[in-house]
């Protein structure tokens, strides 16, 4: 068996840091150089030939700072004659750029995913992707997993008796779906339209909810424009109270005081996929995945079957 060595990148090092301590394994440095230029520079500073090589690397902002560093760090262990290298990306910010909905517009998340296999990847480990569909762009393998057990672990601490799960639109609706069988829960939705980036209407809530304690489930929040707008309507609708639950925790722009100027919100749950705000507030509370994705890396070493462990099925 090949030997594993991991490497991360600047975007979050703690997390890697955990991964690894799961694993039993050094996380190796990584020389980052910026020339006078503003051009980056890469150097995996331990032997990677005929190595098993993950390299961890969110995309988190800056996004595309990250990104770059990623490319270059699959350059370079490429060129050291890595034997297989892992992208483990808990965080994939171009997964929301997956479809043309306007004329003349990109599509990043295919563009990017070629990008990471044309630069030496040779399979990918992701967490929660934004749709379905972005499994497809890649050219090589996928384990897609999902925080959905850590989060239904979490939340099985409460009385759940008078609880349902709450998506805020019908795009999420098979993993709140899911979600709510794992607690035992009832499941409800938003009917949310889009129309930038942060405006967004949600016209009803589709499901029963009144007197009810309100799990949201969303896959991200970032500004926490369509969180907010929910929890508009389920003021209206006379929830008992609100719990916010999500995989990705950006919470840019304010977003956490946002949310957590709410009365009925209660706690605002997400997990380590990204690095947690600075200033988190006393509703916040961080989940660690790194268990979730250690176990996936060392299946992935010995050829085991990742999704035994994670299918959402």
């Amino acid at each position: 068996m090949r030997d594993i060595t991991v490497f991360s990148g600047s975007a979050h090092p703690d997390l890697a840091e955990e991964i690894c301590a799961h694993l039993g394994t050094p996380l190796h440095p990584v020389q980052i150089n910026r020339f006078a230029n503003d051009v980056l520079e890469v150097q995996l500073q331990a032997n990677c030939r005929e190595r098993d090589v993950f390299l961890i690397q969110p995309l988190v902002p800056p996004v595309q700072e990250h990104l770059v560093e990623l490319l270059l760090m699959l350059d370079a262990a490429r060129g050291a004659s890595a034997a297989r290298t892992t992208v483990v990306m808990p965080h994939y910010a171009y997964a929301r750029s997956d479809k043309k909905d306007a004329p003349r517009i990109s599509i990043g998340a295919r563009l990017v995913a070629d990008l990471l296999v044309a630069a030496g990847a040779s399979r990918v480990l992701a967490m929660t992707l934004h749709s379905p569909q972005v499994h497809g762009f890649f050219s090589v393998p996928v384990d897609h997993l999902h925080a959905l057990r850590e989060l239904a672990a979490y939340f099985r601490q409460y009385d759940l008796s008078n609880t349902v799960v709450v998506s805020p639109d019908l795009g999420n609706a098979k993993e709140a779906a899911h979600f709510a069988r794992l607690l035992g829960t009832g499941v409800a939705m938003g009917a949310k339209q889009r129309f930038s980036d942060d405006r967004v209407v949600i016209s009803s809530v589709i499901g029963e909810v009144a007197g009810k304690d309100v799990i949201i489930l969303d896959d991200e929040i970032a500004k926490g424009s369509t969180v907010i707008e929910l929890l508009d309507r389920l003021r209206e609708r006379d929830v008992r109270s609100v719990r916010v639950a999500c995989t990705h925790g950006l919470f840019s722009g304010g977003a956490i005081e946002r949310l957590s100027a709410f009365p009925e919100v209660q706690e605002i749950v997400c997990t380590n996929t990204v690095p947690p705000p600075a200033k988190p507030g006393d509703k916040l509370t961080v989940l660690s995945i790194a268990s979730a994705l250690s176990e996936a890396m060392r299946r992935i070493h010995y050829g085991e079957s990742v999704s035994a462990l994670f299918s959402t099925s």
